[in-house]
């Protein structure tokens, strides 16, 4: 089934997959729908919050507010994600599979009760990795060119 045929016969979804509606191997991705599961190399590139949160969640299991310090870490403050976009791309990503919540805590001591925590899954694992990967392959080709800066001179 091409893709404008699978938009015609489902009904629109902002990001995830509806379960109730038997949807989950699909996620809507701005107009295109995309079998996630068959194939990752096939997504469209992430959006900045979407590779912050799943770059901090690939080094261990965190709460909201430790996501968001750690986009802000990460990027070294080039990225700030706010509570509405922080929170709103958490369902989307739970609701595609690429992440999950967390039952048990490494250290439930150290963190308040309420205090919900995040996992990657193996898709999401994926996911992330393959974003790496086309991030990698982006700045080669820009250092090929010469785009980022002083650089020692293009080989062959």
């Amino acid at each position: 089934m091409s893709h404008t045929a699978a938009l015609g016969k489902f009904p629109r979804i902002p990001f995830g997959p509806t379960r109730s509606r038997g949807l989950t191997e699909y996620i809507h991705y701005g107009y295109t729908v995309i079998d996630m599961l068959a194939d990752t190399k096939a997504l469209p590139p992430l959006s900045p919050a979407v590779v912050h949160i799943l770059l901090a969640l690939s080094a261990g299991e965190r709460h909201g507010y430790a996501i968001m310090k750690e986009a802000a870490e990460q990027s070294e403050g080039r990225v700030r994600l706010g509570p509405g976009t922080l929170y709103r791309s958490i369902q989307n990503l739970l609701s595609a599979g690429w992440i999950e919540e967390s039952g048990e805590r490494a250290d439930p001591s150290s963190g308040d009760e309420r205090r919900r925590y995040y996992r990657l899954t193996g898709v999401g694992r994926e996911v992330v990795m393959s974003e790496a990967r086309r991030l990698s392959d982006l700045v080669r080709t820009a250092r090929r060119r010469r785009l980022l800066g002083h650089q020692r001179p293009a080989e062959g």
